[in-house]
C-alpha cells in the first residue's frame, strides 16, 4: 500500500470533529445577544475613527500639493522637502494604524470573538 503524496491530505475515515456544526438559529441568536453587540461597538469604535483620521490626512495631503505648492516645495534635508515628507508618512501612518489594529483585536476583539465561537461551536 503506497501512502500520499507529501503534503496531499490522507483519507480520515475515523476522524472525529472537533467542534459541532451551528444552527442558523444559533447563528441568529448569538447576533441578537449583548455579547456581540458589544463587539461590533469595540470593532465600529476604533475602525470608524481610524478611517476618518487616515481620510482627512489623505485629503489634507492631497488639498496642500494641490493648493499649497510652495509649502510643499520648502527643503528640509538635502532634495527631501515637505512634500516628499508628507507623502511618505502616508506610509507611516497606514502602518502604525495597522499596528494599532492588531494591538487593540488581541487585547479587546479576539478575547470576545473566541468566546463567543467557544460557546456557538463548543468543543466535542
Amino acid at each position: 500500500m503506497t501512502s500520499p503524496p507529501q503534503g496531499a491530505p490522507g483519507p480520515a475515515p475515523d476522524a472525529v470533529p472537533t467542534h459541532r456544526e451551528p444552527t442558523p438559529e444559533q447563528f441568529l441568536a448569538v447576533q441578537r445577544s449583548e455579547e456581540f453587540q458589544g463587539l461590533r461597538r469595540a470593532f465600529r469604535g476604533f475602525a470608524i475613527p481610524m478611517t476618518v483620521a487616515f481620510l482627512v490626512w489623505y485629503l489634507a495631503y492631497v488639498l496642500l500639493s494641490t493648493f499649497a505648492e510652495g509649502f510643499m516645495s520648502i527643503p528640509v534635508i538635502g532634495y527631501l522637502n515637505v512634500g516628499i515628507l508628507l507623502g511618505l508618512s502616508q506610509f507611516l501612518m497606514t502602518f502604525l494604524i495597522t499596528w494599532a489594529y492588531i494591538r487593540h483585536a488581541n487585547r479587546s476583539l479576539d478575547p470576545i470573538a473566541e468566546k463567543l465561537r467557544h460557546d456557538l461551536e463548543g468543543d466535542l
